[in-house]
């Protein structure tokens, strides 16, 4: 599994990955005054908005207008930020080359990869500290038939920390899939959840061979961190 692979770009060795160009993913969180949106949709919007662009065809076919820059992100650190937008900073945002996707009370809008010190303005104006959201209610149980993103329940992390741990999760999810796999998936609409499991469970999911991120360490938390459990059946192989 990735988890447990030396050359992989979630683990905070360093690695010949380090010598390569850095990019990184940008995705912006719409955040309006009135009406911010509940924590967990958050993090499953900015999960699903990875795979979409992973899986969109400017992306994935090798004349796409994102593959190149897709295919050296991947080449280097798998690094994503999330940062904030509201009012005239999102509409300046949505148009900029980019896919916005929606959950229940979320907006996130992902932009192909730019290198780590190119990023367009009228991103690299918006702020990234701060972005902490909450659920008005507790999130109910996962759906056992889809795709489980499960967050260390030892970490304390910003919304947007989590948003990015959460889409890291979700693309070492689409790494191991098969095809067919990966094209039910895309057809369903990418349904998941992300979820916090008590000490225990999260102990038990950690020698369950599964996509494990470990955190580089470049914010909030220890470099090495364990931070996200990516769980679905065909993952387990049954």
């Amino acid at each position: 599994m990735t988890s447990t692979d030396p050359s992989s770009p979630f683990r905070h060795a360093e690695t010949d990955r380090d010598a390569k160009p850095q990019y990184v993913l940008p995705l912006v969180v719409r955040l309006e005054r009135p009406a911010p949106p509940a924590r967990t949709d958050a993090l499953e919007t900015a999960a699903r908005a990875v795979l979409t662009l992973l899986s969109d065809e400017r992306a994935t076919t090798a004349d796409g207008e994102w593959a190149e820059a897709v295919r050296a992100w991947q080449d280097a650190r798998i690094r994503k930020v999330v940062r904030r937008a509201r009012g005239a900073e999102w509409r300046r945002a949505e148009a900029l080359p980019g896919l916005t996707v929606a959950g229940e009370t979320a907006e996130v809008r992902v932009f192909p990869p730019v290198p780590l010190d190119g990023w367009p303005k009228d991103l690299a104006r918006l702020q990234v500290s701060g972005t902490d959201l909450d659920d008005p209610e507790p999130p109910t149980a996962p759906d056992p038939a889809a795709p489980v993103l499960w967050l260390a329940p030892d970490l304390d992390m910003s919304a947007g920390k989590a948003m990015a741990q959460a889409g890291h999760g979700a693309q070492l999810a689409w790494w191991e899939l098969d095809d067919a796999a990966r094209k039910t998936w895309r057809s369903a609409g990418f349904p998941l959840s992300v979820r916090t499991p008590s000490p225990e469970r999260w102990s038990e999911l950690l020698r369950a061979d599964l996509p494990v991120v470990r955190d580089a360490g470049y914010t909030e938390i220890s470099p090495g961190s364990c931070t996200v459990i990516a769980d679905y059946r065909a993952l387990r192989g049954s």
